[in-house]
């Protein structure tokens, strides 16, 4: 495994990157500082949006490119690269489906802010996490901005209680399984792979120039896009059959682990 080459590192966030606690850790930040100095361009990539993102990663947000919103949006610094929203046409819908099955609760992701509904008032506190900033609403005709995502939160488990649902979707919209408790859906054309490809294409920046770190299948499109392609410990069985390597868990350091390996190859 020769990582004196790699130019472009990119990671998911949580399961990933973010221990359990989702936290970024010390060594992690200490790490990028000897990554910088080799001029690799580090992208962070996760279905949160784009203000959580800055939020974790706040002292080198001007130093790197987000790709939030599951690809939706990419922004490099204070420029948008990317943005793919949801078809309005379809919203209703979906959001018909979404409230049938009153067990599953919708957060509707826009550039600015999340949009949570009343029925799932019990469950702020813990999305609260992952979109800090939100308004509640009674009805999805109250969003007068672009939807990127639409991210279905079930507590038990997303594979078994909320994708049977909106597998019948999947010819129009994409449909990731991000978490043992999320399902995101989004423009067919925004995914973490689409947005990685242009600013590989961007950057003229080889496959084989490129790391990558995931954990859940909504990872999966940018894995296929770096040689050095990494599955977490913790990752779903789809991403370790997809990832070329093995890493530690995000609470054993995984990504750390293998960063230590590239900068002790740089130098």
């Amino acid at each position: 495994m020769n990582l004196s080459q790699i130019k472009l590192i990119a990671t998911d966030m949580d399961g990933t990157l973010l221990n359990s606690k989702h936290e970024v850790s010390p060594l992690f930040l200490e790490l990028y500082k000897e990554i910088k100095k080799h001029n690799i361009l580090f992208v962070a990539a996760s279905g949160r949006p784009y203000y959580s993102i800055i939020e974790k990663l706040n002292s080198i947000k001007n130093d790197i490119i987000i790709v939030a919103e599951n690809g939706g949006i990419v922004m490099e610094k204070d420029t948008l690269l990317l943005s793919t929203p949801l078809k309005k046409e379809n919203l209703h819908n979906l959001d018909s489906v979404i409230d049938y099955n009153s067990h599953i609760h919708p957060i509707f992701c826009t550039k600015s802010k999340a949009y949570f509904k009343n029925s799932s008032n019990g469950f702020i506190n813990l999305l609260f996490e992952y979109y800090p900033k939100f308004t509640v609403i009674d009805n999805i005709s109250e969003i007068k901005e672009d939807i990127i995502k639409i991210a279905l939160y079930h507590s038990e488990d997303s594979e078994k209680f909320i994708y049977p649902h909106f597998k019948k979707f999947e010819t129009e919209f994409n449909i990731k399984i991000s978490g043992k408790n999320w399902l995101d859906i989004s423009h067919d054309l925004a995914n973490k792979g689409h947005a990685l490809a242009l600013i590989q294409k961007a950057y003229n920046i080889l496959p084989e120039e490129t790391m990558v770190f995931g954990d859940y299948n909504n990872d999966i499109e940018m894995l296929k896009l770096g040689s050095y392609s990494f599955a977490m410990e913790n990752a779903h069985k789809n991403v370790k059959d997809i990832a070329k390597f093995n890493t530690k868990s995000n609470d054993d350091f995984g990504v750390e682990f293998i960063l230590e390996k590239l900068i002790k190859a740089k130098n």
